[in-house]
């Protein structure tokens, strides 16, 4: 008989002796069967990053350093203002396609009203 690595703890011997003496694999017993739930639980998809937050702290500094004049600062209001509505298309954009379910991830609603089409069957036939 050959025996283990010795970096096996003792279980693992006994299991592999056991198996040889019965000559077939033992039984696992899962503590619940392995099947799907039919609902999840209503979580909150986690807020996006914050967009524009350099643009928008280099207008604020801009306008401490020259008294909160807008003619002074013009350049930096106006990107910060390209860097909203870029945002703003961005997120318009995001919300039609999870609309449409074309998004990568689905949220809690949709993966409910799926397996609600969709439940797991429990009987036996």
């Amino acid at each position: 008989m050959a025996a283990s690595p010795p970096s096996c703890p003792a279980w693992v011997n006994r299991l592999a002796e056991f198996r040889k003496i019965r000559g077939k694999p033992t039984p696992v017993r899962l503590p619940r069967s392995l099947v799907l739930a039919n609902q999840v639980s209503n979580r909150r998809l986690r807020l996006g990053e914050a967009s524009c937050i350099t643009e928008m702290s280099l207008m604020m500094a801009c306008w401490k350093q020259n008294e909160f004049s807008d003619t002074t600062c013009a350049q930096e209001i106006q990107t910060f203002f390209d860097c909203s509505a870029k945002a703003e298309a961005e997120r318009k954009e995001r919300i039609r396609q999870q609309l449409l379910g074309q998004s990568e991830n689905l949220d809690s609603k949709q993966v409910n009203k799926l397996l609600k089409r969709f439940p797991n069957i429990t009987h036996n036939y």
